[in-house]
């Protein structure tokens, strides 16, 4: 059976995924960069078409960032990530946030109450539009990976699904130093999930906190 992961998925120390106020021109809300900073130095970010103040690094952040696409056949991801819409599609030409050609070379499955029509686009990502919950999400994300991965992309309350229903097999989450009070917690309602994961810590120079969450009996991506 393919495996579940959640790869390069950053909170604040006070458990906030994205800041309150998420639009078209802030898409972590007021959060701004301050949660994905130390990924956007990445060579892996750099090459997916983030900026940058380095040529693009090599070391610890690297290494766990590159880690995201290897044996994905396919992903999963809330409306919230694929654009700022809400409610009724009230404007359908919008086609995400990373332009013609976007990042993932996957199917992606976009959980929305909402469908629309598949959206193709350049390089191999297809959109297709479900409403359903996580483990009919999955069955079709696994349809559609030919036998690989699945990536849960987020957002916030998406992973926090998954993790409730009891799905996710392996997850990288980095903590980073930086205090929100508001926006959306990743953990509300997940007392005792340390219980089904082994976990590991790498510190990093830039100060985040790599956190690996492997499950408990299954074996490592």
């Amino acid at each position: 059976m393919s495996l579940v992961r959640v790869h390069n998925f950053s909170v604040s120390l006070d458990g906030f995924g994205t800041g309150e106020g998420q639009q078209l021109e802030t898409p972590f809300g007021h959060a701004g960069s301050r949660l994905m900073d130390w990924a956007f130095e990445t060579r892996t970010f750099r090459e997916m078409g983030f900026h940058g103040e380095s040529e693009g690094s090599f070391g610890v952040d690297e290494a766990f960032a590159s880690q995201w696409k290897p044996t994905i056949g396919a992903e999963i991801m809330g409306r919230n990530k694929f654009g700022p819409q809400r409610g009724p599609w009230q404007d359908e030409e919008w086609k995400g946030w990373w332009g013609e050609n976007p990042p993932f070379h996957t199917p992606v499955v976009v959980l929305t109450h909402h469908p629309r029509p598949v959206l193709e686009m350049e390089g191999g990502t297809t959109f297709h539009f479900v409403d359903a919950g996580p483990e009919a999400a999955l069955e079709q994300a696994r349809a559609l990976a030919g036998g690989l991965d699945v990536r849960i992309g987020g957002g916030v309350d998406t992973v926090r699904q998954f993790l409730a229903a009891d799905l996710i097999d392996h997850m990288h989450i980095v903590l980073v130093p930086v205090l929100l009070g508001r926006g959306e917690r990743l953990w509300d309602g997940l007392e005792g999930l340390e219980q089904q994961f082994e976990i590991e810590a790498t510190p990093s120079p830039q100060g985040v906190q790599h956190l690996v969450f492997t499950r408990r009996g299954k074996d490592r991506p």
